[in-house]
This record gives C-alpha cells, sequence and structure tokens, in this order.
C-alpha cells in the first residue's frame, strides 16, 4: 500500500511528462476507439465564446478546503488494464476550513482532464455538446491550500457513477463539508470517463481514459461493481478511517450498498440510484440477505424501472433501518452536479430539451439541488453526525422542506416515500 503526499491537479514532476497535448491525444485515441458509434443528440448552435458553468455555492456556515491525493494499492492489480501491475486510485478530500479567503478555487476539472472530458463528453453521455463548452474554466466552492478546521470529524466517502468521474460530484461533497464533514470523493480508473494522475508509469497515459462501452455486458459490470467496492474498502485502509459514511451514484450506489454489508467500519450508506443486482438477475449479497445498518436508497420517477423495483424491493422485504425515497419530474443524473449544468448547457441551445430531460428531467435545479442536498445531508446529520451540530433536531429527521411557492418562486420538490 503506497499514499503519497499531496498532489496539486496539473502538476507533473519536470522531467517525466510529455507534452500536454501528446497526453491527452494519447489517452482519447483508445478512448474514440472503444466509444465511437454513439449517438449525441445534442442541439447545433456553437456559441463564439465557449460557455463557463458555475456550480451552486455551498450552503453551510464553514468554508471548505481540498486537497488531492494519489493511492496505490500494491495488492492488487488493475482489473481493466493490467499492465499497470497495481491498483490507483485518486481521491479529494474536502474539510471543513478555518478561512479560504486569498485562496485559489480548486476547478471542477484540471486542463488536461478537461481536454479529455471536452472530447468524451458526448461519447459517455450522448446529450451532452462536443463543443461549445469551456469545461476547464469551472471553478468548484472549494479552496486549496485551506487550513482545515481543529479537531476530528465523521468522514463520508463518495464513489460516482460508472462511466463518471469523482468530478461530477463535487457540489454535493463541498456542500456536506461547509456543514462539518470531511469527505472524500474517489475515482474509480477503468471505468471512470477520465482520471488524470501526477505522472505516467507503465501500462497507462497520465490522463486514463474509459474502458467502458455502450453495449455494457454482464460480466463487465460485475467486474466494475467487485472493483469498486475492493476501491472503497482500501481507501478506508490507505486513509486510516473508521466508522464512516458512504454514499454513491448509479454504479456507485450499488457499491456502496455492498461496501456497507461487507465492511464494519461503515456505519451508513446513500444509495442513490444504483441497481442491487447483476445483470443476470442475481442479487447482490446485501440484497439478498440485509442488512442491521441505516441505508438509504434514493431514486428518480424517470429513471424507475423494474429491475431497479425488484432490487430494491428484495432489500426492503428484510425490513430493519432501510427507507426508499423518489425524486419527482427528475431523472437519473440529477444526483450529480448535471442537475445544475445541464440547465444551464440548455439556456444556452448546447442540448436539446429530450437531451436536458434524459440527464435530469424537468425538475428545476433550484429545487433538485437543495432537495438532494437536504435529503443526504439529513441522513447523515441522524447517523454520523457532526458534533455541536444539533443532530436529532427536525433538520435531522430525513424530511425534505418543500419549496415555497410565493411570486417568481421555484415549484415546490416533490419527494417522498414511493408506493412498494
Amino acid at each position: 500500500m503506497t499514499m503519497t503526499p499531496d498532489h496539486t491537479p496539473g502538476h507533473t514532476p519536470a522531467g517525466h511528462a510529455p507534452a500536454r497535448r501528446t497526453v491527452v491525444a494519447g489517452a482519447l485515441a483508445g478512448a474514440a476507439a472503444l466509444l465511437l458509434g454513439t449517438g449525441t443528440g445534442t442541439a447545433s448552435a456553437t456559441p463564439a465564446c465557449p460557455l463557463v458553468l458555475r456550480l451552486p455555492a455551498p450552503t453551510g456556515p464553514h468554508a471548505v478546503g481540498a486537497t488531492v491525493r494519489y493511492l496505490v494499492d500494491r495488492s492488487r492489480n488493475d482489473p481493466w488494464v493490467p499492465a499497470v501491475g497495481v491498483r490507483e486510485l485518486m481521491v479529494t478530500v474536502f474539510r471543513p476550513a478555518a478561512s479560504g479567503r486569498g485562496l485559489p478555487r480548486l476547478p471542477q476539472l484540471t486542463p488536461d482532464a478537461a481536454e479529455a472530458f471536452t472530447f468524451l463528453a458526448p461519447l459517455v453521455r450522448p446529450a451532452l455538446p462536443g463543443a461549445g463548452v469551456d469545461w476547464a474554466a469551472t471553478l468548484t466552492h472549494a479552496r486549496t491550500g485551506a487550513r482545515p478546521l481543529p479537531g476530528r470529524r465523521p468522514v463520508l466517502v463518495y464513489s460516482p457513477g460508472g462511466g463518471d468521474s469523482r468530478a461530477m460530484g463535487c457540489s454535493l461533497a463541498i456542500d456536506l463539508a461547509s456543514h462539518g464533514w470531511t469527505v472524500v470523493t474517489v475515482d474509480h480508473p477503468g471505468d471512470a470517463s477520465e482520471v488524470e494522475f501526477p505522472d505516467e508509469r507503465p501500462g497507462r497515459d497520465r490522463v486514463r481514459t474509459t474502458v467502458l462501452r455502450p453495449d455494457l455486458d454482464a460480466g463487465t459490470f460485475r467486474t466494475m461493481i467487485g472493483t469498486r467496492v475492493a476501491d472503497l474498502r482500501f481507501v478506508l485502509d490507505a486513509l486510516g478511517l473508521d466508522r464512516v459514511g458512504l454514499y454513491g451514484h448509479s454504479a456507485g450506489g450499488s457499491a456502496v450498498a455492498q461496501a456497507l454489508h461487507e465492511d464494519p467500519r461503515v456505519a451508513a450508506a446513500v444509495n442513490l440510484e444504483g441497481y442491487l443486482d447483476q445483470m443476470d438477475g442475481a442479487l447482490l449479497p446485501v440484497a439478498r440477505e440485509g442488512t442491521d445498518r441505516p441505508l438509504l436508497l434514493a431514486g428518480t420517477d424517470g429513471f424507475r424501472d423494474a429491475r431497479l423495483d425488484r432490487s430494491w424491493s428484495a432489500l426492503l422485504g428484510h425490513g430493519g433501518p432501510v427507507a426508499r425515497r423518489q425524486l419527482a419530474d427528475s431523472h437519473h443524473w440529477v444526483f450529480t452536479d448535471y442537475a445544475a449544468l445541464v440547465p444551464q448547457l440548455r439556456a444556452a441551445d448546447l442540448m436539446t430539451a429530450a437531451g436536458r430531460a434524459a440527464m435530469v428531467g424537468g425538475v428545476d435545479p433550484r429545487v433538485s439541488v437543495p432537495a438532494v442536498r437536504t435529503l443526504v445531508r439529513s441522513f447523515f446529520a441522524r447517523h454520523l453526525p457532526v458534533p455541536g451540530s444539533g443532530a436529532g433536531s427536525g433538520a435531522a429527521s430525513g424530511a425534505v422542506p418543500r419549496a415555497g411557492r410565493g411570486p417568481g418562486s421555484a415549484p415546490a420538490a416533490r419527494l417522498g416515500r414511493p408506493p412498494q
């Protein structure tokens, strides 16, 4: 097991890195071979100046600092590219900070990662535009170099969806950190759209792109979930974590639910619309056997299908501290940064109305972003509270407040327990 010093995004030690364009071009050549042929479904207009997207600000009382870490598990080989020889992970640690004033804001994507994502976006997520966006210009609300607040704090670990990088979950992570948690977002190289490492190594470029194909098969899905569970457990080992909360989206949601089942260090978990079975119908052990620790199943009306209902109902049938919630007028990626970014792309005519609906549904981001934040934050405030935060009050009960209906207000959020 290796854990390197903190890594500054975009920095590579002198003498080791080829030119940026060469690095990214090599990575994209392999991705193109895997993914070409996917339709885009994007709008045709491209603005003269690339669009700069903005992420919603956090709502908590604390500033947030960010540190990027490179972790190496020498006990495992990489399942996607065996030539790598070890399993490598990149993580970002968000902590409540004393102050971030005057310090640089962490970019959502570094220049090299953004260059790769610009090419990959419409291949991985067909509704996204292939041009017209400056993906490197989006800044998060976390500050690099900010001094963490003193004291021990509960830790939450995030696993993104299949084909997504950890960058697309930074808004929720930063909001949670602003309320007092330490949050670790994890990339799963090989299935993530792109992952930037501090340096090259035999078997991979510095920017590593996804191996997933649009025609995902059952064997690949099984490998993806199993690898993610092992990745999450390794992160707990590498960072010396105990009694943590996990949350994840899609494949990440499947993985965190299963990690809860396997690892007693996981105190509670939130599955944001991840299946609890394999593609051949075999239930994951957590669904087959149940759990005695808190698990929240959160979904959308747009993505809900028979497979999700079957696997979630199997777990719910065991009883125990498991709850299910559903967000109305929404779709699968509403649990990610796309909830805020996709409406901006649609407003700029860079994606179609159908594309917007297919990714996040019709819900207004002024409703969906706070609804998702409140749902996840309330769950962890109840089961893994921040000291001195007043956990157990009405704010931590798991209820999601409705938006007001005053003049000019967004429509009310509709989030509740669906029929079983």
